[in-house]
C-alpha cells in the first residue's frame, strides 16, 4: 500500500532533519537487539554519507566495528535498529530514530572508512596503525538507513515515489 505523496514527504523530511541532527554530533548511540529482544545501547562513532556533496541530502551513516563484535552479531541477525546523538559516554543528547542496518563491502565500505577517517582524523589513523601493527579482528563497515514510522510499519526512505 502506498501512503499519499504528502505523508511521504512529511515523512521522508522528518527522516531527513533527523540524520541532520546528527550531522554534527560526534558520537552515535546505536541501540541493536539481542535475540530476546533486549537493546543492547553501544556509542560509536559515525560518519554521514549523502548522495553527492557533503552539504545535500543525508541519505546513510556509516559506522565500523571488529567483525566479530557484539554489535555486528547483532546486526547480522536483526537489521532493526534505533540511533540518537549522544556524548562519549553514550548519554543521549537528541530523539531516537528508527533505522535498519547492514554490514556493507566493497566499494561502499571503503567509502564508509574514508568518511570515518576523515571525520576523526587523526584519531581514526592511529587506530588503524595500531590495528595494522597488532593485527586486530578483521574490521567491517556498517551502513546505517533511517526509516519513517507509517502507522503500524516502518518505510524506508530512499527517494521520492514515482
Amino acid at each position: 500500500m502506498n501512503a499519499p505523496k504528502e505523508e511521504f514527504s512529511q515523512r521522508s523530511s522528518d527522516v531527513s532533519d533527523a540524520l541532520r541532527a546528527l550531522h554534527d554530533a560526534k558520537y552515535l548511540n546505536l541501540e541493536s537487539y539481542r535475540r530476546d529482544g533486549t537493546g543492547v545501547l553501544t556509542p560509536v562513532w559515525f560518519a554521514a554519507g549523502s548522495r553527492d556533496l557533503p552539504s545535500s541530502d543525508i541519505r546513510k551513516l556509516y559506522v565500523y566495528t571488529t567483525a566479530d563484535s557484539g554489535k555486528a552479531k547483532r546486526v547480522r541477525r536483526c537489521e532493526a535498529i534505533r540511533i540518537a546523538a549522544c556524548d562519549v559516554r553514550g548519554t543521549v543528547t537528541g530523539p531516537w530514530t528508527d533505522a535498519v542496518a547492514e554490514v556493507v563491502t566493497g566499494e561502499e565500505s571503503a567509502l564508509g572508512m574514508r568518511l570515518l577517517d576523515k571525520k576523526y582524523f587523526p584519531w581514526k589513523q592511529i587506530l588503524n596503525l595500531l590495528a595494522h601493527l597488532f593485527r586486530r579482528q578483521k574490521r567491517i563497515v556498517i551502513a546505517i538507513h533511517a526509516v519513517a514510522t507509517n502507522g503500524h510499519h516502518n518505510t524506508e526512505i530512499e527517494s521520492e515515489p514515482e
